[in-house]
C-alpha cells in the first residue's frame, strides 16, 4: 500500500513515470496531530480496494499510535468488511445511528476479531430510518466513539456510488482517496478529487492500490 500527499495526486495520475515511496511522514503527521481522529477511506468508484486499504491503514495506525483504533464498515457492499468477517447478523453502525443512546450500545455493536489488532464496527442491520438519520446522528456518534478511540477509520462507499459518501467526507477530520493501478482512469480520479473538495472535505492524500511493477521494484528508485 503506497500513500501519497494530496499535492502528488495529479502528478501520479497524469504521468505514470515517477514511482513514489510510501509516505511515512504523512502517517507520522496524522498520528501526531491530535485533531485528526476520524478518517474516511473512499474511492472514485467501486472495486478500487477501499476495504483492503482501510484494513491496512487501521493496522498501521494501531502499530504507530498509543491509543486504540476502531475500523468502521460504512459500505453496504456484499464484499465489504462485515461479510468478510462473517458479521452479517451482528448489530453495528446502522443500529447506533438510529439509537437515542448510542454510547450505551457501543459494547453490543463493537466487535473484536482474533485476527485483528483493532476493534471493528460492522455495518449492522439496515433500517428504514438509518439513511435519513445519517446527517443528524453521525456527528454525535463520532463524539461518543471519540471517548474510547484515538483513531476511527471508516471504510466508506465510493464517491460515485452514493451521495452519502460526500456528506460523510465533509464531517470527518480527513479523507484518503484510493485509486487502483491500471484500472482507475486519471480523469475519474481527478473528478473525484474535485467533488471531495467541493464538499469541503479535508483531503489528506491518496493510496495507490494494486500497483504492478514490470521491472524489479528497487530499480524504480533510480529511474
Amino acid at each position: 500500500m503506497n500513500m501519497f500527499r494530496v499535492n502528488q495526486i495529479g502528478l501520479l495520475l497524469e504521468r505514470d513515470k515517477q514511482i513514489l515511496e510510501a509516505s511515512e511522514s504523512n502517517l507520522t503527521t496524522t498520528v501526531l496531530n491530535p485533531e485528526c481522529r476520524t478518517l474516511l477511506i473512499t474511492g472514485p468508484s467501486s472495486g478500487c480496494g477501499t476495504s483492503t486499504s482501510a484494513l491496512s491503514l487501521a493496522r498501521q495506525l494501531t502499530l504507530s499510535s498509543a491509543g486504540k483504533v476502531l475500523l468502521v464498515d460504512a459500505s453496504p457492499s456484499p464484499q465489504g468488511l462485515t461479510a468478510s468477517y462473517k458479521m452479517g447478523g451482528a448489530p453495528g453502525l446502522l443500529d447506533l445511528l438510529v439509537s437515542s443512546t448510542p454510547h450505551e450500545q457501543l459494547s453490543e455493536c463493537v466487535q473484536q476479531h482474533p485476527d485483528l489488532p483493532f476493534d471493528l464496527l460492522p455495518l449492522g442491520l439496515p433500517s428504514s430510518q438509518s439513511k435519513y438519520l445519517l446527517h443528524e446522528q453521525i456527528q454525535r456518534l463520532f463524539e461518543a466513539l471519540g471517548h474510547h478511540y484515538r483513531f476511527i477509520v471508516i471504510d466508506g462507499e465510493a464517491v460515485y456510488s452514493s451521495s452519502y459518501s460526500l456528506s460523510l467526507a465533509a464531517m470527518v477530520d480527513g479523507v484518503i482517496l484510493v485509486v487502483r493501478g491500471e484500472q482507475t482512469r486519471w480523469e475519474v480520479a481527478q473528478a473525484a478529487v474535485q467533488r471531495l473538495r467541493q464538499a469541503n472535505a479535508n483531503l489528506l492524500g491518496s493510496i495507490f492500490n494494486a500497483r504492478r511493477y514490470y521491472t524489479p521494484k528497487w530499480l524504480y528508485r533510480y529511474l
